[in-house]
């Protein structure tokens, strides 16, 4: 993977960008890409590109053209099965002078124009310079595994893969988005295009969007989520079997794999976590490589959080050269700083850290790229808002049944004091709107409405000016069958197309591998794996409440029993108590003073008072954090991140310096055009 940025005017007395301006640019992305550095200019466009060596070492460079030098691309990302379609454009005569998977982005698009990106089995973010017809086209991957942003202004387009590089620039103004914020006190993430800064937009997943120099924005849509409808169930049931769809998963799955451990020419290792995906992935890597097979896991001091032995189970199993580090609270505290560097928004939970710590360990043992299972929940109907959505819609068939609320017992082990126990026998917390099925909200009804509250922290102010409804954003990127669907796949395309792009595979994954320059590949979001899965019957993932049915068959005979069978884990980590269990870290009193607070006015001083010090008192009496509630501990991650977030892009400038060496150097500027 890469970094790659730009700005091109699209104006007719446009001034060509600096040299200078370039390197400040990509300065900004050297963790994305410390291998390798490049640029073009011409009157109009400057791109730049910060490349992590991974396929076609000695002849990969970028920026790349196609053979007259009308075309000019920048790559951030893989294309899997640049292989076949090389010999595909060979037969059509094309002719290559690389190895790469780069030049046949360029080639595919020659001889099939915004089509070509519907034939990549891949994950990318791709900006194109047509320099003849002053034409810029932009694409992201069908899941937006990788990022790409955007800023228009004044026939002026700014792109980068980080947005710290548009803000190089300080033409571009620093400004948070305070519709931003509500998003993300509600949805965790906000909903694409909108991101944490005014005037700053990201490309939207299985998107491609050309700009014209007359102005013209074309926006086409490559992919999109398509699931079964529930009435041709039997239809799909027909024509697989629940033994023949999970052994053709399989083999699905075995060559997603196989694709992302061996078309790379480094090593790649596989993360480890101990639960089912990661090692159903490891498993498979295992297979598709002879050799040494490097594993990777984090331990966490706290044994609530700490999957060591299910990792032991198939360390030993696959016989793998394993490395781990221990993370403790103190660790988290002192790199969440670097964290919100990287995720570029803020976030309410601290589980991204350790992500960013077990990225620097792989770094530090000299690998590039690793395998991980992210995906598998979303696809397989792994987490227990699905089983949630599951249990409400069953009782909202006896709505004073008190038998039926039981079940919810089952689910989340890991909350039970706060979410049971403080609520008592009624459930009535459980069923807010639990009738109301045709609502778009109504897997999501609960945590959205918990996540909300954070908003009451914000000053008076800011709470005057947010939007009176923020399920107008939701609608906008919905498919237009939606309500038609089963509630429980409502619930999946929400979790996909808004938690899952917008936070667990951006601020849990791509920002927390390249913060250290490790690229992810995920063979749970191979596109046809997905497409498969997603033409799935609902109990062949889903039966009762026991999730990812079709996975755990599979990996039955494969992976220890223990790991299939064990009650499912989500990954955790501690929150308020990583910054407050012992002597805070300056920056957090810092972040949290009176003085911090009213000088930023983004919250109010008051109310954050009275919460930090709310779970001072609790972390004193349970120094493991255990009394402080879910509410409590996202609040507090959400505040100093924000805080932090402000402080080092708004009231400070993010930080870059020019000792950059470019080693590809296209210049084509001409002198008094």
């Amino acid at each position: 993977m890469c970094g790659i940025a730009g700005k091109i005017d699209f104006s007719d007395k446009a001034e060509p960008v600096s040299i200078e301006f370039l390197k400040n640019m990509v300065s900004t992305l050297r963790h994305r890409g410390p291998d390798e550095f490049g640029y073009y200019r011409d009157n109009n466009a400057g791109l730049v590109h910060a490349r992590l060596s991974i396929i076609d070492i000695t002849s990969g460079q970028q920026p790349m053209s196609n053979e007259n030098n009308t075309l000019w691309i920048v790559f951030n990302g893989e294309i899997f099965n640049y292989l076949e379609l090389r010999k595909i454009l060979q037969n059509h005569n094309h002719k290559f002078k690389t190895k790469s998977d780069t030049e046949v982005i360029l080639h595919a698009y020659e001889q099939w124009g915004l089509d070509c990106f519907t034939k990549f089995n891949g994950q990318w973010a791709i900006a194109m310079w047509d320099n003849q017809n002053k034409k810029l086209i932009f694409s992201r991957d069908h899941v937006g595994i990788l990022p790409l942003f955007i800023k228009e202004e004044n026939n002026t387009i700014w792109f980068a893969s980080e947005i710290k590089a548009i803000f190089t620039d300080p033409e571009v103004k620093r400004e948070i988005d305070i519709f931003a914020l509500q998003q993300i006190f509600t949805f965790w993430t906000t909903i694409t295009p909108y991101t944490t800064f005014s005037g700053i937009f990201e490309i939207k997943p299985g998107t491609t969007v050309v700009y014209s120099a007359n102005g013209k924005k074309q926006e086409h849509i490559h992919w999109k989520l398509n699931f079964q409808d529930p009435s041709n169930t039997s239809t799909t049931k027909n024509k697989y079997s629940f033994k023949d769809a999970a052994k053709e998963l399989e083999q699905k799955l075995l060559d997603a794999t196989k694709l992302r451990m061996l078309r790379a020419d480094v090593p790649v290792g596989s993360y480890l976590s101990g639960g089912l995906d990661s090692s159903v992935v490891a498993w498979m890597g295992r297979q598709t490589k002879s050799g040494t097979f490097q594993t990777f896991s984090i331990r966490f001091e706290d044994q609530q959080f700490d999957e060591t032995r299910y990792q032991k189970m198939l360390v030993s199993m696959l016989n793998s050269n394993h490395e781990e580090i221990l993370v403790k609270k103190r660790d988290i505290s002192q790199v969440f700083q670097e964290v919100i560097y990287h995720t570029e928004k803020p976030i309410l939970r601290a589980a991204p850290a350790p992500l960013f710590i077990l990225s620097k360990l792989v770094h530090d043992s000299n690998f590039k790229a690793v395998v991980t299972g992210e995906g598998a929940d979303e696809f397989l109907l792994g987490y227990d808002i699905f089983r949630e959505t599951k249990i409400r819609q069953f009782m909202s068939n006896q709505p004073e049944s008190r038998i039926r609320p039981l079940l919810l017992q089952r689910l989340y082990p890991y909350l039970t004091d706060s979410l049971f126990k403080a609520k008592g026998a009624s459930f009535e917390f459980w069923k807010k709107n639990f009738t109301e099925l045709n609502r778009i909200d109504y897997s999501h009804i609960l945590r959205w409405d918990t996540t909300s509250k954070i908003i009451n922290f914000l000053t008076d102010s800011i709470q005057m000016h947010l939007q009176d409804d923020l399920m107008e954003l939701v609608r906008d990127i919905l498919p237009e069958n939606f309500l038609k669907l089963d509630p429980v796949i409502r619930a999946q395309i929400l979790e996909i197309m808004i938690l899952f792009s917008g936070y667990i595979i951006s601020s849990q994954g791509d920002r927390m591998l390249m913060s250290h320059s490790v690229e992810g590949r995920f063979p749970f979001l191979d596109i046809d794996v997905i497409n498969f899965l997603n033409h799935l019957p609902i109990d062949y993932k889903l039966i009762g409440l026991d999730e990812k049915i079709i996975l755990k068959h599979i990996a039955k005979g494969k992976i220890p029993d223990e790991i299939i069978n064990r009650k499912k884990q989500p990954y955790r980590a501690p929150d308020a108590a990583s910054f407050i269990f012992d002597k805070p870290e300056d920056y957090v009193t810092e972040m949290f003073s009176e003085k911090i607070l009213k000088d930023f006015a983004i919250f109010n001083p008051e109310k954050v008072s009275i919460l930090y010090n709310k779970c001072l008192n609790k972390i004193s009496n349970n120094p493991d954090g255990s009394q402080i509630s879910n509410f409590e501990n996202m609040s507090f991650v959400g505040i100093l991140s924000t805080q932090l977030l402000y402080y080092m892009f708004i009231k400070n400038k993010p930080r870059y310096n020019n000792n950059i060496n470019f080693t590809t150097k296209i210049d084509m500027v001409k002198e008094n055009a």
